[in-house]
């Protein structure tokens, strides 16, 4: 009998113990950590734009070489992710990032520095698929939406918090500085992930009454899965007809064009936001750190608002559907008030209309609840992948798009597009996801 095995009959008569809540905020810091190296080079663009004598098309596309790697290797990572243990797979991934990021930092080769964030890319393409397996094992139904949006402000308090840290590296070292900084902080956390993290089954500590708890609301429990995957072996497997089934199904094509339209807002903010600051807004270097952490800390409240209404909506006894989608379509409408910032000089408005921008991609961003309530049981990282591949298809196009909408005096252009994909997504979730429910395993 094992050691977890042992603590857990030891504690099957007492209080439920609430491991799931240590496991949200191991995903919340790992995923602080995600979005720095996503970020840290909207930070240190401007810079390298003067250091490297680089044009705005090719800073354009040194933004996308991220996103086209991680919209390229989500299909294949959401695969591997049924396959592999999120605890070695997640670490793996998180340590192989982190090196080309710290890498990044002693290049200066156009063509080097996308080959690197290309690399990035790659390894971080597996993240939140492995994310949503985490949660659907070890969350219940009716904790979900708020523990997703626990995890997933992550990304807005980083930004808020430690955009001004980077910022401050920035003015007092180089752009080098930010990513070795950034890469290095996520090796540690790799090596603590490794001794903190277990399924619920082999947890140590956890309760009987908690894994019960899980069990009878809604948590796939990891042997659950395994068991599936068991009862399955002989019926049609293939990665190809899987991947058909998913991509075929009308729920799935509804929330992946939400998902590319609400990805575009967010990657507008991780790419190009500190550069419209500094270049069209005439701000410093360390002003534009400070005033692009304000729209992040309304990202902040917002998915907190989305997540924890969501939730209250579901116990009040609203259908899954209501719950979950009333936040994200009016997220997605809201997202049109970005417009606004380019009627207004005045430093002080300008981040106004952002931060309602940005806590409107918040309020939107609980969009990973529906992947764990409709995707089949067996392919939930299959399906992780779909929709997050879609989703990372905005940060491969959309940065470009800007690149080349934009002008010298102008970022009219490349805001209303941002604008007319918020209303399509909108259109998307009204019209295509329909009731929420798990998709049926093919036959």
């Amino acid at each position: 009998m094992s050691q977890s095995q042992v603590e857990r009959l030891d504690l099957s008569t007492g209080k439920q113990t609430k491991k799931r809540f240590f496991i949200v905020f191991l995903l919340f810091v790992t995923v602080v950590i995600n979005y720095l190296d996503r970020a840290n080079l909207s930070i240190a663009a401007p810079a390298m734009m003067r250091d490297l004598d680089l044009t705005t098309e090719q800073i354009g596309w040194i933004f996308s070489a991220w996103g086209l790697s991680y919209a390229c290797f989500q299909i294949p990572a959401g695969w591997l992710v049924d396959k592999f243990k999120p605890k070695y797979f997640l670490a793996t991934i998180l340590i192989l990032w982190s090196i080309a990021t710290v890498i990044i930092g002693f290049v200066s080769n156009f063509l080097l520095i996308i080959a690197l964030r290309f690399i990035v890319g790659m390894f971080e393409a597996p993240s939140y698929p492995i994310n949503s397996k985490i949660v659907t094992n070890w969350i219940p139904e009716s904790e979900r939406a708020s523990s997703i949006a626990i995890y997933t402000s992550a990304q807005f308090v980083g930004l808020a918090f430690l955009a001004p840290v980077l910022s401050y590296i920035l003015m007092t070292y180089n752009w080098q500085m930010v990513f070795i900084v950034t890469g290095g902080v996520g090796i540690l956390w790799a090596i603590y992930w490794l001794f903190a993290y277990n399924e619920p089954k082999d947890f140590p500590g956890i309760s009987q009454s908690e894994l019960d708890y899980l069990k009878d609301n809604g948590a796939l429990l990891d042997e659950q899965v395994a068991e599936k995957k068991v009862t399955d072996s002989e019926s049609k497997t293939d990665f190809w007809g899987d991947l058909l089934y998913i991509v075929t199904r009308r729920k799935i094509i509804g929330t992946c064009i939400g998902q590319f339209a609400l990805g575009s807002a967010t990657i507008f903010f991780l790419t190009w936001f500190p550069t419209y600051l500094v270049e069209y807004h005439n701000l410093s270097f360390v002003k534009a750190g400070f005033m692009a952490s304000l729209p992040f800390l309304c990202g902040f409240l917002g998915v907190l608002c989305s997540g924890f209404t969501s939730d209250y909506l579901l116990k009040k006894g609203y259908s899954l559907a209501t719950a979950r989608k009333i936040p994200i379509i009016t997220g997605l409408l809201l997202t049109s008030t970005i417009i606004g910032a380019e009627f207004y000089q005045s430093t002080t408005m300008v981040v106004v209309f952002m931060s309602i921008a940005f806590f409107a991609t918040g309020l939107a961003s609980i969009t990973w609840s529906l992947v764990a309530s409709l995707a089949p049981k067996r392919l939930i990282g299959l399906t992780g992948g779909v929709f997050n591949f879609v989703g990372g298809l905005s940060a491969v196009i959309t940065p470009a798009i800007i690149g080349y909408l934009a002008d010298g005096t102008s970022f009219f252009y490349p805001l209303l597009f941002i604008v007319c994909l918020g209303f399509i997504g909108a259109l998307s979730y009204i019209f295509l996801v329909g009731k929420i429910e798990r998709i049926e395993d093919r036959v």
